[in-house]
């Protein structure tokens, strides 16, 4: 069954892969020919991404209380909605402080989860060369995130969520921006040091994903073609139907067994950002935002109730 496992793992690493490749070469060309500042297809291309990634986060339940009491169950889903909607308000309403934590927890659960799921990877593969798991957390999940945000054309898209946003870094974007860089380059000779030349090409994928692609296209690409795509196939190792699906030598349905349960989410994720929307004067701009808002909310219960999964990994 570990064959099957190594082989799931590794498609889903080469498709995650090339689709933050072609996100870069995809920004190279429309920025080109249309401009940095069209945002028609920034937004088509995110909203995409997003929808891929949603439906990655719907499982926690079932990871977390496996074979639980409907009662329970029950209990369980209304704390993680009332948590996702205080997220909201805070990242819409308060001060940037409530921002700043939300993004810290998901720069902090990306790279958690992506060296998680080379470790699994490791695991079942054989890998001798350790991988540098702390250094490579912290730049895998801050460079997608922070970078794309003190980027100077995110000063739009955050005035779109909440103007008091756009100063969310209080002046030192520049000394954040150094930072994220300098961490990204840490790590990246560490791995080379290891020998882990595939985390090299990976790690240095996502600083230039950062670094060209417009913030929209960036965070979302991310969320939804690395990190989502990379959790779900986490996914498969802890549900039983997709554990008879390996052993039955059915790789395809495997994966299709953690991402089907989670397409209704897809869709209230989608139906709460249209109602926060309907107020904005172009509803397209502020649907997307407001989805984006909806998923940044949702990371904060979803990494706490990941953190077993995660651990499990890990150690």
């Amino acid at each position: 069954m570990k064959n099957y496992e190594v082989k799931l793992f590794t498609i889903v690493r080469n498709g995650s892969t090339a689709m933050v490749l072609a996100a870069i070469v995809a920004s190279l060309i429309f920025s080109g020919l249309l401009g940095p500042d069209s945002m028609g297809w920034q937004i088509t291309l995110a909203i995409i991404a997003l929808a891929v990634g949603i439906p990655h986060g719907a499982l926690d339940h079932l990871v977390t209380l496996p074979k639980s009491a409907p009662k329970k169950m029950v209990i369980f889903i209304l704390i993680y909605i009332l948590v996702a909607i205080l997220a909201v308000i805070a990242i819409l309403e308060f001060n940037t402080a409530g921002f700043i934590v939300v993004v810290a927890m998901s720069a902090i659960h990306f790279g958690i989860g992506d060296a998680a799921f080379i470790s699994e990877l490791d695991r079942r593969s054989g890998n001798p060369n350790r991988l540098p798991r702390t250094l490579y957390a912290a730049a895998a999940g801050s460079a997608p995130v922070l970078i794309p945000l003190v980027n100077s054309a995110s000063t739009d898209a955050l005035a779109q969520v909440n103007p008091a946003l756009i100063n969310w870094h209080y002046g030192f974007n520049n000394e954040i921006f150094a930072a994220v860089v300098a961490l990204v380059v840490i790590a990246l000779a560490a791995l080379v040091i290891r020998k882990r030349y595939r985390e090299v090409f990976d790690l240095s994928l996502l600083l230039i994903l950062a670094l060209v692609a417009p913030p929209l296209i960036a965070f979302a690409v991310y969320f939804g073609c690395w990190h989502a795509m990379r959790h779900t196939a986490r996914l498969t190792l802890v549900l039983d139907s997709s554990q008879r699906s390996y052993g039955a030598a059915n790789i395809h349905r495997a994966f299709t067994q953690a991402v089907i349960p989670g397409l209704p989410a897809l869709v209230g994720t989608f139906l709460i950002a249209a109602l926060l929307a309907l107020g904005g004067r172009e509803f397209n701009d502020d649907f997307f935002w407001m989805a984006l808002v909806v998923v940044w909310a949702l990371t904060v219960p979803h990494m706490a109730v990941t953190a077993k999964l995660d651990r499990a990994a890990l150690t």
